[in-house]
């Protein structure tokens, strides 16, 4: 990582608009930097360039940090994340036809998580007595919050995701094609994949994951460790202009100028309505605005916490993806390191964190992560 140089891999997602914007509108350039961005079609290829060198930083899934620092299901690298990028930001959607199966199955409002999840639980049991095959769901990334917020919300429902249905991993963009041809019965993924789903008559958004759980930290601007402990200068740098950016995507004024910049096909590369859509705070055209929905990083909810990266933990635990040992609490915490946002802007007494919570079971306290995990039904007992 030089001086003043950065190239940069990001997936197309909405989420990435201030990453996007920080560059293409000059804000990088601003803070003298000069930076490439690259396109990316999966995570894997992100987090893996990221790792051996051929990106300085990624727009990249905020528990993959944490998974590629703890050396999970893939070899150890130790990342700092310096910003979040985004909070919150996908949506479960399932087909037109899985959707009639909810509606003639639910007792209350569809609309409400408890209910859907619920009723999802009983087509999948009448599917089963029909000799019918499982339903498939699609999320983005084993470590994932589109895997965490899916898992959460069928558990509730009494669905085990290992047993009742088959969970599959499809990179962003070929989530609505699958859809389409069957394949998959729905999916949980960012913005504006769920838009461009309903849009096309070819899925119905059930839930935006802020429903599920709120604020999640979903995307993270990550770095090596040792690159940011060597020289946190373009870190910084990087950080303030991302910052410059969010308050230019922030104002409605701008959003049809980000929405055209966002559609462009280097970019996110969709139709500007999705997108316009997206900013506006509603998935899908009609849909009551929703503030949560998508929450770009600032000056507050940009500060990397320890409180998430443990809360993250917490969801690894929980599905077996980690072995709980003295040490684990202590290395996750530190992929989520506020010093430099708070260095870039000169805040010397941040901001208390905002809890994550969620729409039913116990609530969270990273002083002790052995008894919420013990608390579900469902998941394993540590």
């Amino acid at each position: 990582m030089s001086a003043g140089r950065l190239k940069i891999g990001f997936i197309p997602l909405v989420d990435a608009a201030t990453l996007l914007v920080s560059v293409d509108m000059g804000f990088a350039k601003d803070e003298g930097l000069d930076v490439e961005l690259v396109r990316e079609v999966s995570w894997s290829n992100v987090r893996d360039r990221l790792a051996v060198g051929h990106y300085d930083a990624a727009h990249l899934l905020a528990p993959m940090a944490v998974a590629s620092s703890l050396g999970l299901s893939h070899v150890k690298v130790p990342l700092i994340v310096a910003f979040n990028l985004a909070m919150n930001g996908n949506a479960i959607t399932v087909s037109p036809d899985l959707h009639i199966e909810l509606q003639a199955a639910a007792e209350g409002d569809l609309s409400d998580p408890a209910v859907s999840s619920r009723a999802l639980k009983r087509v999948i049991t009448a599917r089963e007595l029909g000799g019918e095959e499982p339903l498939t769901f699609a999320m983005t990334f084993p470590f994932s919050m589109h895997n965490y917020q899916l898992r959460y919300w069928l558990a509730a429902g009494g669905v085990d995701p290992d047993q009742d249905l088959r969970l599959v991993v499809l990179p962003p963009p070929f989530m609505v094609d699958n859809l389409a041809k069957g394949h998959v019965d729905g999916f949980c993924v960012g913005a504006p994949w769920n838009a461009v789903a309903a849009e096309a008559g070819l899925g119905v958004v059930l839930h935006p994951t802020c429903a599920i759980f709120n604020p999640s930290p979903e995307k993270a601007l990550a770095f090596r460790a040792d690159n940011v402990m060597r020289d946190p200068t373009p870190v910084e740098a990087l950080i303030r202009a991302c910052l410059k950016a969010a308050d230019f995507v922030a104002n409605e004024e701008n959003h049809a100028e980000v929405a055209a910049l966002l559609s462009r096909p280097d970019r996110v590369g969709v139709d500007t309505q999705a997108i316009l859509r997206t900013l506006g705070g509603a998935p899908v055209a009609g849909a009551e605005r929703n503030r949560d929905y998508l929450i770009f990083g600032d000056s507050q909810s940009g500060r990397p916490e320890s409180y998430q990266a443990s809360w993250i933990l917490a969801q690894m635990l929980r599905w077996r993806q980690a072995r709980l040992f003295p040490e684990l609490l202590r290395l996750a915490q530190g992929v989520f390191e506020p010093r430099y946002i708070d260095h870039a802007i000169g805040v010397s007494t941040p901001h208390p964190h905002k809890a994550i919570a969620a729409f039913n079971g116990p609530d969270f306290n990273e002083a002790d992560i052995r008894a919420y995990i013990n608390a579900f039904t469902l998941g394993e007992k540590i």
